[in-house]
Parts: C-alpha cells; sequence; structure tokens
C-alpha cells in the first residue's frame, strides 16, 4: 500500500466508524427478533452445519457474523493506513492496532454470548466493549483532522464530568437491557432487577446529564466560552440527547417494541461517539501552536 495523506486516512478512518456503528445495529437486530441462538454453536452455526439459514433467526444470526467480516475487513484497512501515513504519527498507529485486537475480542466474546445461552453479563461486555471500539474510532477520526477548537480549563471539567455521568447512563441501560423482555432468545437468563427499578435508576441518571448539560448551555450563552467550536458541537450533542431521552419515554410508556429499542440503541451509539469526539477534541485541539509542537513532537519520536 503506498503512502497516504492524512486526508486520506480520514476517509478510511470515517468508513471503519461507519461500520463498527452499523454492527453495534445488527448486533441488536439480533436480540430484538429473538435470533440470539439462531445459531447454537461458535463459530459453527450448530453441530452439523458451518452456516446454517434454514430457520428465519438463524439467517438473521447470520448476516451479523458475515457482517463482522465487513468490519474486520473495514478496520484492518484502517489499520493499515494508520501505518502507512506519509507523515508519521505514533498514536493514529497505537489506535488503529487497538481498533483491530477491539473487534478480534469481540469475535471472541460474541462466541461467548452464544455459549453461555446469551447470559447478560456477557451481552454487557460485548456491548461495552463496542462502545470502547466506537470511542476508539473516534479518536482515529478526530487524529486525523485539523480542529480549530479553544478548550478552556473549565470547559474541559464540565466534560469530565459530561463523560462520567454518560458513561453511569450507558451502565445502567446496559442493565436495563439485561433486565428487559429483549433477551435474544425466550429461555435467556435475565438480571434478578425488577425491570421498573433499572429503568427509574436509568432515567434518573438521564435526567442528571440533561441538568448538566442545560448548566453548560446556560453558561456558555453568558461568557460564549469555546467559541464557534463548541457551539456547534454541544449544539449537536443536545439536539441528540433530547431525541434520545423522548425515544426513551416512548418506548417506556407503549410496552417496550422492538423497533423503538432498535431507535434507542442507534441513538445512544451516536450520542456516546459525539461525547468521546467532544472530550478528544477539548484535549487535542489546544490552539495552534500546542497543535504544532505536538505534531514536531510526534514526528521527532518516529525518527
Amino acid at each position: 500500500m503506498p503512502r497516504i495523506t492524512l486526508r486520506q486516512f480520514n476517509v478510511l478512518a470515517k468508513v471503519s466508524l461507519f461500520f463498527i456503528v452499523g454492527i453495534v445495529i445488527t448486533g441488536a437486530a439480533v436480540r430484538l427478533t429473538g435470533s440470539g441462538l439462531g445459531c447454537t454453536d461458535w463459530p459453527r452455526c450448530n453441530e452439523s452445519k458451518f452456516v446454517d439459514v434454514s430457520t428465519h433467526h438463524g439467517r438473521i444470526e447470520q448476516v451479523n457474523r458475515l457482517f463482522t467480516g465487513v468490519v474486520g475487513a473495514a478496520v484492518i484497512l484502517a489499520m493499515i493506513g494508520a501505518q502507512r501515513l506519509a507523515t508519521p504519527n505514533r498514536r493514529l498507529r497505537i489506535l488503529g492496532a487497538l481498533l483491530v485486537l477491539g473487534v478480534l475480542g469481540q469475535v471472541v466474546l460474541g462466541g461467548i454470548v452464544v455459549l453461555t445461552g446469551l447470559n447478560p453479563f456477557a451481552n454487557m461486555g460485548h456491548f461495552a466493549l463496542s462502545m470502547f471500539l466506537v470511542g476508539v474510532n473516534v479518536a482515529l477520526v478526530v487524529g486525523s483532522e485539523s480542529v480549530v477548537a479553544q478548550p478552556t480549563q473549565r470547559i474541559r471539567r464540565d466534560l469530565n464530568a459530561l463523560v462520567f455521568l454518560l458513561t453511569a447512563v450507558l451502565i445502567a441501560g446496559m442493565v436495563v437491557t439485561g433486565s428487559g423482555p429483549h433477551a435474544g432468545d425466550e429461555e435467556a437468563v435475565r438480571f434478578g432487577v425488577a425491570i421498573e427499578t433499572a429503568t427509574r435508576v436509568h432515567s434518573v441518571l438521564v435526567w442528571m446529564s440533561l441538568a448538566w448539560l442545560v448548566y453548560i448551555l446556560m453558561r456558555f450563552r453568558k461568557s460564549r466560552e469555546g467559541g464557534a467550536w463548541f457551539e456547534s458541537r454541544i449544539n449537536q450533542f443536545t439536539a441528540v440527547l433530547l431525541a434520545q431521552g423522548a425515544v426513551g419515554y416512548w418506548q417506556y410508556f407503549t410496552d417496550v417494541p422492538a423497533g423503538l429499542v432498535a431507535v434507542h440503541i442507534a441513538l445512544a451509539t451516536v450520542l456516546w461517539a459525539l461525547t468521546i469526539r467532544l472530550w478528544i477534541e477539548s484535549r487535542t485541539a489546544g490552539g495552534a501552536e500546542e497543535s504544532v509542537s505536538n505534531g514536531q513532537a510526534n514526528s521527532m519520536s518516529d525518527r
């Protein structure tokens, strides 16, 4: 593979991110259609066939497994691209390798999920690793872009708190999933937590995140800290968070239909990606002088 520019690598990183988000959604489709054990074995579909599409649930599970191969190809291309940059960047090389290792970990975890009969702890680990991979891929995208940001120390502290709250929201959401009706199979084990209790905790954490966001927005309107960069990013984040909350209440009051759960999971993934992008940009784009000095330091270290 010839040497490539940062702009070309940015395309590879975005394609990889698209497919990683896609596998989260197709994985959710497996669970929401009750196809979690459409294939009862791993890496084979069952004891007699490696690939078996003779049943509806089996076809859905097989499509998800095959799509994992597409994701693997995309992240391998991103990793190779990071290694072949015209201007070497050690951070991007490490992130690219971490992305491939994470996808391999996902394959193994997927097998554990099946072999343990959709154990909710295994499912939680599977989804948590997916969110980690989304974060790593977002870091690749941000690292290959020229971000004009003006983060202050106060903005950085505020974003630390926001990331902490949304991490808690994600974990609580995983518990709701492990306690709710869409287990992936009627025989799957559930957490010993009342779905009403898990949902209330999840809801409280969402409201806390929203309250903190309102505080950030009010202070921004008053001080204009962060400028156009922060305004653009925080407005995108606010729109997705409000949509996510609305869908969450909609599905709760309509007996959790599978279609709305799928939308909820997709929005949660997008929200997490926006959160990580905002957080990373606030720490890596500290102005032109800092960016130049960091680039020079990376270049010297690569030599």
